[in-house]
C-alpha cells in the first residue's frame, strides 16, 4: 500500500480482531510497526452460555484479557462489539470495567442467519429468543447505560467518547467517497458502486438520481446528526416534508433549522422509515 499511495495522511487504521487472537506478544509487535491505530474486537458478549450458543471460540474472561492487553500495549483507540436481542438478560454488558478501555462500542440487534446452527435451534425450539418489546427494552437499557459511562450515539447501533467517531463507518453514513482493496472489497466515488468478487473481478453499478435519493435518506436517518433538507434535491423537498409529517407529529423526528433528526426512539425505526420514504 505504501508502494502505491501517499498514506502520510492516514488518520485512522482499524485492525478488526477477535478476542482469542490478541495475544500480549501479538499486541507489541502490531503496535511496534507504527501504523494501526485502531482495535475492533468482536466480543459480541460477557456471557459464556451466549458465547458457546452463537458459536464464538472466546470466553468471556479471554475477551476482558484481550481488551485490557490492547490498552497495555498503548492502544488508546479501541472498539468492543457486541450483540442483544440472544437472551432476556438485564443487559448485554454484565460488566462495565471493560468500558473503561474502550473508546467505541457497536452493539446490534441479534439476526440469525440461515443455515446457521443458531438458526436450526430456534426453528427446533431449543433456543427461545426475547420478543420485540424485550429487544427494546434492551436497547434502551444499553443507550442509558454507554451514556452513563460517557458515550455519546452517534448511529442506531454505534456510540464513541467524544472525538472518537469511527472514520471509515461516517464514510459510510455521509455517502463520502471510499476505496475498496482485495476480494469483497466495496468501492464508491460518489455515483457508482463497484464490489469486487474473489475471482479478482469485480462488478459495478452506475446510481440514478432516485438511487441517490433513497441512500441519502436512509444512511441519513440511521445517524443522530440526521437528513440535511439541503442535502436533498429541490424537486424532492415538498414530498418528503408531507412524508415525514406523521414521524414528525409521533415523535420519532424533530425538524430542527432544516434538519430531520431521528430521536431515540425513531432512531429505532429507522431502517421501516426510510423504506416508507423511498422513491420508487
Amino acid at each position: 500500500m505504501h508502494e502505491c499511495f501517499d498514506l502520510s495522511q492516514v488518520e485512522e487504521v482499524t485492525l478488526e480482531a477477535n478476542p482469542e487472537d490478541l495475544t500480549i506478544e501479538y499486541l507489541y509487535g502490531l503496535k511496534d510497526l507504527h501504523f494501526v491505530n485502531r482495535l475492533s474486537i468482536g466480543i459480541q458478549s460477557l456471557d459464556d452460555t451466549v458465547l458457546r450458543m452463537i458459536g464464538r471460540r472466546h470466553t468471556a474472561q479471554q475477551a476482558i484479557v484481550a481488551v485490557e492487553n490492547a490498552h497495555k500495549a498503548g492502544f488508546h483507540n479501541i472498539s468492543v462489539d457486541f450483540i442483544f436481542g440472544i437472551t432476556s438478560s438485564s443487559s448485554i454488558i454484565s460488566s462495565t470495567g471493560i468500558l473503561s478501555f474502550a473508546s467505541h462500542v457497536s452493539a446490534y440487534a441479534l439476526t440469525v442467519e440461515p443455515g446457521t446452527a443458531l438458526s436450526v435451534q430456534v426453528g427446533q425450539g431449543r433456543v427461545v429468543l426475547p420478543d420485540e418489546d424485550e429487544v427494546v427494552r434492551q436497547y434502551h437499557a444499553m443507550c442509558s447505560l454507554l451514556e452513563e459511562n460517557g458515550f455519546e450515539q452517534y448511529e442506531v447501533s454505534n456510540f464513541a467518547r467524544h472525538g472518537f467517531e469511527s472514520k471509515h463507518n461516517s464514510r459510510y453514513w455521509n455517502r463520502t467517497p471510499y476505496l475498496g482493496l482485495g476480494p469483497g472489497a466495496h468501492s464508491f466515488d460518489g455515483s457508482h458502486r463497484r464490489w469486487n468478487k474473489p475471482d479478482g473481478s469485480y462488478e459495478e453499478e452506475t446510481l440514478t438520481k432516485t438511487d441517490a435519493f433513497n441512500e441519502l435518506v436512509m444512511t441519513s436517518l440511521r445517524t443522530v446528526r440526521g437528513l440535511d433538507v439541503n442535502r436533498v434535491p429541490e424537486e424532492y423537498k415538498k414530498r418528503l416534508y408531507m412524508k415525514m409529517q406523521p414521524y414528525i407529529n409521533c415523535g420519532w423526528i424533530s425538524l430542527r433549522e432544516g434538519v430531520y433528526q431521528p430521536t431515540r426512539e425513531g432512531l429505532l425505526h429507522a431502517d421501516g422509515m426510510a423504506a416508507e420514504l423511498f422513491l420508487e
